[in-house]
């Protein structure tokens, strides 16, 4: 006591539990937020992937077939012709093995004793975001 005064009591510095608890309550919410957007990203951009490594190689089959006058018998002729300097990564599988062949009808082939690739496909069984199965696309 100075003066006559009671010392007020010093306030400790720091912040209280409940304090804590709002501060971890709203960076838990924007965690669960921002994760499936995140995740969708990712998925988007696998897709675009897809999309872009499928027209690629349809393209080169088409190239391949126009050029040899017979379709590939498997996709390792690309590479082995020089069309492809390696065969891509299927993002959605994670494998470029997984890469699902549609050959020619054989009456409708360019060489009819050799059918060969006409398309190719995902080898995923998974769903696109847009509700068409990867195999479809």
């Amino acid at each position: 006591m100075r003066n006559g005064r009671r010392a007020a009591p010093r306030r400790l510095l720091g912040f209280t539990f409940v304090e804590l608890m709002v501060v971890v309550a709203i960076i838990v919410i924007l965690i669960s937020i921002a994760i499936p957007v995140y995740q969708k990203s990712v998925i988007r951009a696998k897709e675009s992937v897809l999309k872009n490594n499928l027209f690629t190689l349809r393209t080169v089959i088409d190239n391949y077939t126009y050029d040899k006058q017979k379709a590939p018998q498997a996709l390792q002729d690309l590479v082995s012709e020089g069309y492809l300097k390696g065969l891509p990564v299927d993002p959605v599988t994670g494998s470029n093995q997984t890469w699902q062949t549609v050959m020619e009808d054989a009456s409708q082939a360019t060489s009819q004793d050799q059918p060969g690739i006409f398309d190719v496909r995902s080898g995923s069984d998974k769903t696109g975001l847009d509700g068409v199965p990867y195999a479809q696309w």
